[in-house]
Parts: C-alpha cells; structure tokens; sequence
C-alpha cells in the first residue's frame, strides 16, 4: 500500500487548509485511515482516524471542533479539513492506514500498518 500525502502549505492564522491522501495498492475500504502530525524534536502525535466504515470518527482534544476528517473509498483517498488554524498546528501531517484496530486503539500509532511520506503544514501568527 502507498499512500501520498499532500494540501500542504502556508496559512495565516485563523485560515483553513484541506489535507488529502491517496492510497494505491491493498483493499483501501477495508483501513482505518489516520492522520498523525509531528514536529522537530518532538515525538509524532495523533490529531483524527476515521474507521473502514467511515462510521466512527476520533480527534486529539487539541483538533476537536477544528478539524474534520472524511473518506472516499471510490476515490481511494482520505481528506483532513483543518479550520481556525493555530501556529501551533504547524508540523509535517502524515497519513497513515491501518489493517486491523479497534475504535479504542484508532489514536494508537503502533496500530498503523502503512505511512505516507508527509506534508508541510505551516500556520503563521
């Protein structure tokens, strides 16, 4: 499975940025799907993860009620959508799927199976 990140960019803010990734190989209506975010010197954090189903959705307290995350398994691709960005938002944002999680373990980062190669995300004051 690959998966390509992108929608990266510079935002001032308060502005908003939508994030997708595309996925190529492996059954990808099948993964729950998540998005992990990371900054120099520190360790790589989860911000949401949507189930196979698109049923279930999980944010890190830090994103909820900012981001949305949504799928479209026939467009094999995950988006993020990032409003009232913070400069503190700002990171490499990396997708990622997994094969087997529960709803309990979808902000676990160990549970996930296939990594994109991550997107610049850089929200100015």
């Amino acid at each position: 499975v690959q998966l390509q990140a992108s929608g990266g960019g510079l935002v001032q803010a308060g502005g908003s940025l939508r994030l997708s990734c595309a996925a190529s190989g492996g059954t990808f209506g099948t993964y729950t799907m998540g998005w992990f975010r990371q900054t120099p010197g520190k360790e790589r954090e989860f911000v949401a993860a949507i189930t196979w189903s698109g049923g279930t959705t999980y944010y890190a307290d830090s994103v909820k009620g900012r981001f949305t995350i949504s799928r479209v398994d026939v467009a094999n691709t995950v988006y993020l959508q990032m409003d009232s960005l913070k400069p503190e938002d700002t990171a490499v944002y990396y997708c990622a799927a997994s094969r087997f999680t529960t709803p309990r373990a979808m902000g676990v980062m160990t549970k996930y199976d296939y990594w994109g190669q991550g997107t610049q995300v850089t929200v100015s004051s």
